[in-house]
């Protein structure tokens, strides 16, 4: 029986899909099995049905099924070669899509794409994230420059986020578009007749398309498309009240819309908010997850410049295995911390595992390029190299513990020049242990000499000496000032009286008629009774209550910082912070130490200051972006930031920086972070938790991160925040060394970052943030974006491979290079999947005008 002639011209491409959750409400082994069996299924329906097709996403289960199971991958790849086994995604897994940093996304396409290259001979063309909760700004230029035209999505729903058409033109703030198709309805069909699942997709779609796609297959689980299923199909598309039912893929339907020639709408911005409860759930998967990401991208740069310096064989096997580790616990109900409690032992497991093969990769490289270091014997000294990860000049505070001998210890530089220093708290309870903190003055992306000296402290000259801290600890209330801040702590409260920003003559603490301040509480304590992923929460930032001062005291002082510990409680739980200012600070750090006993409730730290006009920025990956100060649960990135206008008219604002959360809220002037969230795990609505049942609650018990207060004058672009969270998270590392000859200075730089050729890594708007070893050939790749917002110039010195890149980039745009190390190869700007351009086929959809003229240059 065939199509009656008077169905409607409509072609609807049934995508047999089945969605696979390797970690949810069960654990990765279970995960891995049930798509070993739903990839068998899907092997079988082909040899039953000549015109089935199956789609098929995250790479990881490929790679997991080539390794467990031979004689089936050598059957998709068979379907694959005959176009009825289809490859979307490219990704390695369908990760959380607000959470990881900017180089993950890269990551997870550099993997994804090229393992299907290399076992199928073709990557995908179309992004597939059908489950996760939210979609970042930056993803279309990411998705662009991995090959992928088009990006298929479930979630914002239509109840979630209004858009203009479906499908619709994607588009970065570089002006990078994909085409982008909302799943109607959703990803999977529990029933065996499809019919009830396409009417309601069909009720999602606006009308008068001629084509769209409906995805079907038993899915969450694994199972994909049943027997049912695809009779079902047939079966509809032979009474023709649909239209034409093509069992069909992605790809074809992407190619249909695009030789359409049809005029499409454009979407510009994020697409969000699904499940906001997610951006803050399990503290511990969160903060994990930003440690390990920070650790690879470091041990990349350390083991670049010792395989390239001192011949150290660069570790290729380890660190990919590492990164995979990582993109796996990306999975979009690991990382949003919805899954059940023993998943998050085998995250922090993977995740131990990823951070201790960074950590010794490090290790082996700066031991390697301390052994080639100069170190001349001195009498009773301890040398300490200090490692600077970053191709910019770093001044921070460092912080050394040793249990030697040396009686009263002070610092001196590789000049023999004292430098400030002080005694702190030792990590270590015992008789003997030492720490002592002192400003570090670091080469980009190098290392510097200093000395750990016994005996009475030489003095330090005016000239080298930071701006002193100047401390009372009057009765009133603990006051830090230098020659940049003050700041005053209210002893009753624990939080700031005044914020002085000395450039700016801005109290950030003063309210808006010049002199009440701003009377809110730093912390809030709110009831959630919602589940897991916080469904149908527009915003946590409602009234609560504060936690309890019971001490606020200056704990240490002198010449290198001076420390406030304030002591609180909430309940059974207990909140320490300690409030740093450092000599020649422009920011105050605040250390946390927080005791979470509290169930179903949760925790913001709020930073109200006193400014007109409000607008809140956010950073999202690789890039910012700018949303309503409105008070909704956002995620983001190491920061957010609140500028304005003050009483006075000065424009001026504040950027908080963290290294460990993800969820925020802006409402006015007021900035959130959400530090601690306690629903039950895995707890989706409508179940109702009983009074009497027996539940494992998220977040308790203790967790330490810290953040940064930055005030500044302008917008956050003034205050250098981007490279100020970058130095947060990947820190100057100390280590200890022996006495040595050795061919290299105490004092060494191996790559500079600049404008044009910087000597101290002063790189403007442009931010480096890898270097590593190409995935193929005897080169480095060398990435770098655009953070502000505006046209520049970058170059990046090379000196360990006695090579120079130099860049013009467009506002917010991403961009990587290949450098070989034989002088005579060019070097080539290349695509995320490290590709040279020239060798990328051009876009297929109406290019954007570009922002500015773009250009590569590589010299000796």
């Amino acid at each position: 029986m065939s199509r009656p002639a008077a169905a409607p011209a409509r072609l609807l491409h049934m995508i047999g899909n089945a969605h696979i959750d390797p970690v949810w409400l069960w654990q990765w082994p279970e995960g891995f099995q049930e798509a070993r069996s739903t990839f068998w299924s899907a092997i079988h329906r082909m040899a039953e049905y000549p015109d089935f097709v199956f789609t098929c996403d995250q790479v990881a289960l490929l790679a997991f099924v080539e390794e467990a199971d031979p004689a089936l991958f050598e059957e998709i790849r068979k379907r694959v070669a005959d176009g009825r086994w289809v490859n979307v995604g490219g990704w390695w897994v369908e990760p959380d899509c607000n959470v990881p940093t900017g180089e993950s996304f890269v990551r997870q396409g550099l993997l994804g794409q090229r393992y299907l290259r290399e076992k199928f001979g073709v990557s995908a063309t179309v992004g597939l994230n059908a489950d996760p909760f939210g979609h970042n700004a930056t993803l279309p230029q990411i998705l662009r420059k991995q090959g992928l035209e088009a990006y298929c999505f479930l979630r914002p729903g239509p109840h979630e986020a209004e858009l203009p058409g479906n499908p619709f033109w994607w588009e970065a703030a570089d002006g990078s578009r994909v085409l982008a198709y909302r799943i109607p309805h959703e990803y999977c069909s529990p029933r065996a007749d499809i019919a009830y699942h396409t009417d309601k997709a069909m009720a999602q779609l606006p009308p008068g398309l001629g084509t769209a796609m409906v995805f079907y297959g038993v899915g969450n689980h694994g199972g994909g498309p049943t027997k049912d299923n695809i009779d079902s199909v047939h079966r509809l598309d032979r009474l023709g009240a649909y239209g034409e039912l093509r069992l069909s893929s992605p790809p074809a339907y992407v190619e249909d819309v695009l030789a359409s020639g049809v005029e499409l709408p454009v979407w510009r911005g994020d697409l969000q908010h699904h499940a906001a409860g997610c951006y803050a759930a399990h503290s511990g998967i969160k903060a994990w997850m930003r440690s390990a990401e920070h650790a690879l991208v470091v041990a990349e740069r350390w083991a670049s410049v010792a395989s390239a310096v001192a011949g150290t064989p660069y570790p290729h096997e380890a660190l990919t295995h590492a990164w995979k580790q990582v993109l796996f616990n990306q999975f979009h109900d690991i990382l949003p911390g919805t899954s059940i409690e023993p998943a998050y032992d085998d995250a922090r497991d993977q995740l131990g595992e990823a951070r201790s093969i960074a950590r010794r990769t490090v290790n082996l490289a700066l031991q390697t390029l301390a052994r080639d270091t100069d170190i001349p014997f001195r009498e009773g000294t301890q040398p300490v190299l200090v490692f600077n990860p970053h191709p910019w000049r770093v001044r921070a505070d460092v912080e050394c513990e040793f249990g030697l001998a040396i009686e009263r210890p002070w610092v001196e530089d590789d000049t023999g020049r004292p430098v400030p220093s002080q005694s702190t708290r030792a990590l270590a309870t015992t008789s003997n242990p030492k720490r002592v903190a002192f400003p570090a003055d670091l080469p980009p992306l190098g290392h510097r000499l200093y000395w750990i000296r016994p005996g009475a402290q030489a003095p330090v000259s005016v000239g080298d000496r930071a701006s002193e801290v100047a401390v009372t600890d009057a009765a009133s209330a603990p006051v830090l000032e230098n020659a940049h801040l003050r700041a005053e702590v209210d002893p009753t409260t624990g939080w700031l009286l005044t914020l002085l920003d000395k450039e700016t003559g801005a109290d950030l603490m003063a309210g808006l008629d010049g002199d009440a301040g701003v009377d809110a509480p730093h912390t809030v304590v709110t009831e959630d009774p919602t589940d897991t992923w916080g469904h149908r929460v527009v915003s946590y930032a409602g009234p609560g209550t504060p936690f309890t001062c019971t001490s606020a005291r200056i704990v240490e002082s002198g010449p290198v910082r001076t420390v406030v510990r304030v002591e609180s409680t909430y309940g059974n739980s207990k909140l320490v912070e300690e409030i740093i200012l450092g000599a020649d600070a422009r920011h105050l750090e605040v250390r946390v130490d927080l005791n979470w006993q509290e169930m179903l409730r949760l925790l913001k730290l709020r930073f109200p200051v006193g400014l007109r006009e409000p607008s809140a920025t956010y950073e999202i990956p690789y890039g910012h972006l700018t949303r309503p100060a409105d008070g909704a649960e956002e995620p983001g990135q190491s920061w957010v930031d609140v500028s304005g206008t003050l009483a006075n008219g000065t424009r001026a604002g504040l950027t908080v920086v963290n290294d460990a959360k993800s969820a925020y809220d802006v409402s006015g002037a007021d900035i959130g972070i959400t530090a601690a969230r306690s629903p039950v795990y895995a707890w989706h609505e409508p179940r109702q938790l009983e009074p009497d049942g027996l539940y494992s609650y998220q977040d308790q018990g203790r967790q330490t991160f810290r953040y940064l207060l930055v005030p500044h004058a302008g917008d956050w672009r003034d205050a250098g925040v981007v490279r100020l969270a970058a130095e947060l998270a990947e820190p100057a590392q100390p280590a200890y060394e022996s006495f040595h000859p050795g061919p290299r200075p105490a004092t060494a730089s191996f790559a500079v970052e600049g404008v044009g050729g910087g000597s101290d890594g002063a790189g403007g708007s442009v931010v480096t943030t890898v270097l590593k070893r190409a995935e193929d050939g005897d080169a480095l790749v060398v990435r770098a974006y655009e953070s502000a917002g505006v046209p520049a110039t970058w170059s990046l010195d090379l000196g360990l491979a006695g090579r120079t890149v130099s860049a013009t980039f467009g506002p917010h745009e991403i961009k990587s290079f290949l450098v070989p190390f034989d002088p005579d190869r060019p070097v080539v700007e290349t695509d995320l999947l490290e590709d040279p351009l020239a060798a990328t086929e051009p876009a297929t959809e109406p290019a954007s005008e570009p922002a500015t003229d773009e250009g590569v240059s590589g010299d000796a």
